[in-house]
């Protein structure tokens, strides 16, 4: 295995951004890919650029629009080439649990948790089809599982359902050479849980994570990595756990 073992590839990763996304630029591009970084603020993606030595696109998209990833899509495919890996990794949390939850603020969520991973996976998929080669990386989470411990009710739906498309898309994409799995993390060190969390949750949460610790973006990215990697082709419909023994199933 080369010390860039997808050298010469096309990531697509949404959410590039945030702390997560960002990580998985990083370790997409040390993989040897050149990266579109898209993200709904233009501005989030400027460090990457400058430090992606011509490896990086940035593209400003809101994915829950059909219209937009359309466009952005057209974009990168003109700019990059066709897409080789997409991570899905864009998405909002919300912590409201079902009777605070307005029907905005479920279209909102559901809007750019799911809907915009599946409006990307329908436009990059013919193009893996007909190379009979990609990788889809969808970023699920522990609350898809558990309901959402802290989570609310839409944010955990969105994941849940997420992962159903996960399932779908790998059933399908199966005979082709195309993979498709997710990544259920728990608590990665990211702004939604050291600003958005009070110390009393954070402490709570620690109480019961056996590796007494939260996830490390950098930790996310390599099993992003990982996933993206030719040597995981016989992986497909899986749902990675990325808890710290939180859950075991």
């Amino acid at each position: 295995m080369t010390s860039q073992p997808l050298k010469g590839k096309v990531a697509v990763v949404t959410g590039a951004g945030g702390t997560m996304g960002r990580a998985v630029v990083e370790a997409l591009l040390a993989d040897g890919c050149r990266v579109a970084a898209i993200d709904i603020h233009p501005d989030a993606m400027r460090p990457l650029v400058a430090a992606g030595d011509g490896a990086v696109l940035s593209v400003a998209c809101d994915i829950s629009d059909p219209g937009a990833v359309a466009a952005a899509h057209a974009h990168v495919v003109g700019a990059l080439g066709e897409v080789d890996v997409l991570v899905n990794n864009a998405g909002i949390l919300s912590n409201n649990k079902i009777e605070a939850t307005g029907v905005d603020e479920w279209r909102r969520v559901l809007g750019a948790n799911l809907d915009g991973a599946m409006f990307w996976a329908k436009a990059v998929v013919p193009a893996m089809k007909a190379r009979r080669w990609g990788r889809i990386v969808n970023t699920s989470s522990l609350a898809a599982k558990t309901g959402g411990l802290t989570a609310g009710t839409a944010y955990s739906v969105s994941k849940g359902a997420l992962g159903a498309l996960t399932f779908s898309l790998a059933r399908e994409l199966a005979a082709h050479g195309v993979t498709a799995n997710a990544i259920a993390p728990a608590y990665v060190r990211t702004p939604m849980v050291t600003e958005q969390l009070s110390e009393a949750q954070r402490q709570a949460l620690l109480a019961q994570i056996p590796v007494g610790r939260f996830c490390e973006p950098e930790e996310f990215a390599h099993v992003v990595s990982f996933l993206a990697s030719p040597l995981s082709g016989f992986i497909t419909g899986e749902i990675l756990d990325l808890n710290g023994g939180l859950l075991m199933d």
